[in-house]
């Protein structure tokens, strides 16, 4: 079903009295990005962009819906749509998009509550109507699983825990609509559960193949994938409870790949951890924070909680990878979590070169009225150089534009 829209603007949100409330207490940064809200409901707390009609303009999909872009003015129906309530949670955690059956559409991948399951919608194409579902994997663990290329064949693959292990589910390559087929790459631990939080794909050793990370170390992708090899361990304590996606970038410039991940979830605090390597080439970390873990500190002033999503993204057009963060607005409710009734800010933390080449970290206010979920998506969908935003949550579904496209 397909359904026009009014003019994507800023409409309150769902719970909009406490909107007022926000506004007064957000800081006096401006916004650098431009929201336009697509919905006002909660749907999901992932979003994504991808051309889904292959008009050449990146759309956005997020829960039941996806938006044509350029205008997002117009939404289509993927499933029926069945908003959840804001004090509760929804079924739809991480979005994605691939084109899954090889049929050159691009297909929605959908990460469902943690340890229920993962699906795929198939495009139909020019075809009319609701998308086909096909289950792909079950269980997945850890509340930041990914669809991602682990494996460097070109394709993304779902990224997780499941029944204790880490591992990578495949699409089976004889028919993609059966199950999909789970690698397992770790020993098992109870640790690896599916409220775990914490999990990445970057090369951490800089042989040209993806390793995995997760809040307690890091697994050493092997030369050879055949007949489902465990991967080494580096243990390494990135964060004791676990934050949200963590990325793999060389920050200082040095050529070694660091790590930036959230300290927690449902807390505060945002590290950046430094590669450091021994006399005999093993690898270490030296950990450099960047927000505080104490709720009552600051950098730059600012401080803000529920990182439960982070992506890497040029927000300034200088051609280097910024880091990019917000709060999780009402992850466990209004009564919950530290600051659950903050202002819902998304924010980037400029990556620049300070006296001596040190790094250094400038915060930009990207929005005040939209937060993040547990996964957003950042693209230069506007053409400028600079990283637009999909995000969707429980204040609804938005899209951020950079200052230029204003």
């Amino acid at each position: 079903m397909t359904h026009p829209l009014p003019s994507p603007v800023y409409r309150p949100a769902t719970l909009s009295a406490a909107f007022v409330f926000f506004v007064a207490c957000a800081a006096a940064a401006t916004p650098s990005h431009r929201r336009l809200q697509l919905d006002d409901k909660f749907y999901a707390e992932g979003a994504a962009f991808a051309d889904l009609n292959r008009d050449g303009s990146m759309d956005v999909v997020a829960g039941p819906y996806w938006y044509e872009g350029p205008s997002y003015k117009t939404r289509h129906e993927i499933y029926e749509p069945k908003p959840y309530d804001p004090l509760k949670y929804s079924e739809n955690f991480i979005a994605a998009a691939s084109d899954v059956d090889g049929d050159g559409w691009t297909d929605v991948v959908v990460i469902g509550f943690p340890g229920a399951d993962a699906s795929w919608y198939r495009n139909p194409g020019r075809n009319a109507g609701h998308w086909p579902r096909h289950h792909a994997h079950s269980p997945v663990d850890n509340e930041s699983a990914m669809y991602v290329d682990l494996t460097g064949d070109g394709r993304p693959e779902i990224v997780c825990s499941s029944g204790g292990k880490y591992g990578y589910a495949t699409p089976d390559p004889e028919d993609p609509t059966r199950a999909w087929i789970f690698h397992p790459i770790s020993t098992h631990s109870k640790a690896f559960q599916r409220f775990t939080h914490g999990l990445g794909v970057g090369d951490v050793d800089g042989d040209g193949r993806s390793d995995l990370l997760e809040r307690g170390g890091w697994w050493q992708h092997p030369v050879s994938l055949a007949n489902d090899p465990a991967w080494r361990n580096h243990p390494f304590a990135f964060a004791k409870a676990g934050g949200a996606q963590m990325e793999v970038t060389d920050i200082n410039g040095d050529g070694l790949p660091d790590v930036v991940t959230s300290k927690e979830a449902h807390g505060y605090g945002l590290s950046w951890f430094e590669q450091v390597r021994g006399a005999d080439g093993e690898i270490t970390f030296r950990e450099h924070a960047i927000l505080p873990e104490e709720a009552d500190k600051k950098f730059k002033g600012v401080q803000f909680s529920q990182l439960h999503a982070v992506v890497l993204a040029d927000v300034n057009g200088d051609g280097v990878l910024d880091i990019v963060t917000g709060k999780r607005w009402w992850a466990h409710g209004p009564d919950k979590d530290p600051d659950p009734m903050g202002t819902p800010v998304v924010h980037a933390f400029i990556v620049g070169k300070g006296a001596g080449g040190a790094v250094t970290f400038s915060p930009v206010l990207i929005d005040d009225a939209s937060g993040i979920g547990t996964q957003f998506d950042a693209r230069d969908v506007n053409g400028d150089k600079r990283a637009d935003f999909a995000i969707s949550n429980k204040r609804g579904t938005f899209v951020l534009l950079s200052a230029l496209a204003r």
